[in-house]
This record gives structure tokens, C-alpha cells and sequence, in this order.
């Protein structure tokens, strides 16, 4: 094999390891609270040192979850085809890929300003503890939301340098749609969790249960992106922005069915996908036309 498809074949790995399409998740939200804090356009460069933040702080994130949780992945029938139990990569690979990526996101930190430069390390303890916390409490998904939301609260300092309430609202929405779509996904292991003594809200409260949960946080977010729409004095755009979240929402809690991986791969991942296009999409129409 050559030195070119090696290199290739070993990005191509690491791509898959922190799931890089899951960008999506998070991105769409931290360039809306980008557009909202500038009232417009910011510098080239807040756009360019804020995007290597939050794909390094992702990526080292994801990469140290993988890390944590390769005896579960192995032991696991539903993850065991992952790169660290299959041994595609190895620990001290990611190990460095981890470190890299920390490294970048400081680094990206310091360009911006001084706020975000003193808050960088806080920001890697929380993104990083998130893997320890299926270990002692079923609050995990909710716990998975707030360090994600930490990308459009982040995006405010950068171009601010100040607190404010607009971000931690968006964030509180991130941190609601995150964790009410990880319920959908953790009801395919609640067997498993209880078997290795991981927490969960399904493992906890069942399945049921843990879908109406699931669902009355979807309902909420929906509430606090309608509120963010009138502080904002967003129009109609951005309202039919939230309808159309509205019927994606409602057709992705009718699809959950455990059993079917390629179905609770839509209701879970590629629905979302669509939705944080679709909001940032409207927001951003909204802002400018």
C-alpha cells in the first residue's frame, strides 16, 4: 500500500471514529449564535478560528469517548464493529489524536480573545467528563446536551467577549434536542446497560416512560426556539422554520422501533440532521432577507 492511501485510509478512520457528519448536531447552532452576536457578518477570522474550536473540541471529545468506552463497545453487539475493538486504530493513536485536537481548540481559543482563552480548559473538563457519566447517573443524556451546547454559547464569546442571556438560551435548546434524540438512541441498549450497570434514562424508567421524557424535551426546545424568535423579532421564515422542526420531530418520535437499527439510525441521526440545517436555514433567511 502506498504512503498516499495509508495516510488516507488512517483519515478516513479517525473521520469515522468521532463521527464526523454529527457536526451537524452542533455547527448549525453555534453559526446562528455567530450571525446573532455580530447583528450580521463577523471578522473572517472569528469565523475561522471559531469553526477550528468547535471541530477540534468535537473531535477530541468524541475521540476520548471512544477511549473510555472501548470495553463496553467490545462487549456490546451493537458497537462491537467499532474502530477500537475491531483494532482499526489503536488506543495510543487516538490517544495523540485526542491531545492534537485539545491542542488545536486552545489554541483556536487564544486567537479569539481572552474570555475564551481562560474558559478553554473548563470547556475540556466538561466535554470530556461527559464520558464518565453512564458510570453513576441516568442524567447522561441531559449532561451530553449542555457540553454540546457549549458550542453556541462559546460562538457568542468569541465574537463578544461578554455573557449574555441570548446564548445560554440557545444553548439550553441544544442542550434539550441533544439529550431528548440520545433517550431515542439509548432505548436500543437497555439490556445491555442494566447487564454492565451503566445508567440511562431508558435502562432507568423504561420504555415508555422514557419517551414521553424524550418527547416533552423536544416539546420544550420548540418553546424556547419560539421565545428566542420573538426576543429576536424573527418573522415569518422563522416560523415556519419551527413548523417544519415541528413535523420532523412528530415523524421522528413515530419511527423509534429498537429493533430496527436503520430505523432508529433516521429517528436518532439523519432527522436531525435535516432539523439543525433546516433551523439554521430559516434563521438565517429570516435575519437577512
Amino acid at each position: 500500500m502506498s504512503v498516499a492511501a495509508a495516510v488516507w485510509r488512517k483519515t478516513r478512520h479517525f473521520g469515522e471514529l468521532v463521527m464526523f457528519s454529527h457536526t451537524l448536531f452542533s455547527l448549525p447552532f453555534a453559526l446562528i449564535s455567530l450571525i446573532w452576536a455580530a447583528e450580521g457578518l463577523p471578522p473572517l477570522s472569528v469565523w475561522i478560528w471559531s469553526l477550528v474550536a468547535i471541530v477540534a473540541a468535537r473531535n477530541g471529545a468524541n475521540a476520548f469517548n471512544r477511549l473510555a468506552d472501548a470495553e463496553f463497545d467490545r462487549l456490546n453487539p451493537r458497537t462491537s464493529h467499532r474502530h477500537l475493538p475491531q483494532n482499526r486504530l489503536k488506543s495510543r493513536e487516538v490517544a495523540w489524536f485526542v491531545l492534537i485536537n485539545y491542542s488545536l481548540f486552545i489554541g483556536a481559543a487564544a486567537m479569539l480573545n481572552t474570555l475564551c482563552l481562560i474558559l478553554s480548559p473548563v470547556a475540556i473538563v466538561l466535554i470530556t467528563s461527559y464520558s464518565y457519566t453512564k458510570r453513576f447517573t441516568w442524567l447522561s443524556h441531559l449532561y451530553l446536551g449542555f457540553v454540546i451546547a457549549s458550542a453556541p454559547i462559546g460562538a457568542w464569546f468569541a465574537v463578544t467577549g461578554q455573557f449574555a442571556i441570548t446564548p445560554f438560551m440557545l444553548g439550553t435548546v441544544v442542550m434539550l434536542w441533544i439529550a431528548g434524540f440520545d433517550i431515542i438512541y439509548a432505548t436500543q441498549d437497555i439490556e445491555f446497560d442494566r447487564k454492565q450497570g451503566l445508567w440511562s434514562i431508558p435502562g432507568t424508567f423504561g420504555m415508555n416512560s422514557s419517551l414521553w421524557i424524550s418527547r416533552l424535551l423536544h416539546g420544550t426546545m420548540l418553546l424556547l426556539l419560539a421565545g428566542l424568535g420573538f426576543i429576536r423579532g424573527a418573522g415569518w421564515i422563522y416560523a415556519l422554520g419551527l413548523g417544519l422542526t415541528l413535523i420532523l420531530l412528530l415523524v421522528e418520535h413515530g419511527l423509534v422501533k429498537p429493533g430496527s437499527p436503520r430505523l432508529m439510525k433516521i429517528a436518532s441521526y439523519n432527522l436531525n440532521q435535516v432539523i439543525s440545517v433546516i433551523i439554521l436555514t430559516a434563521t438565517m433567511l429570516d435575519f437577512f432577507l
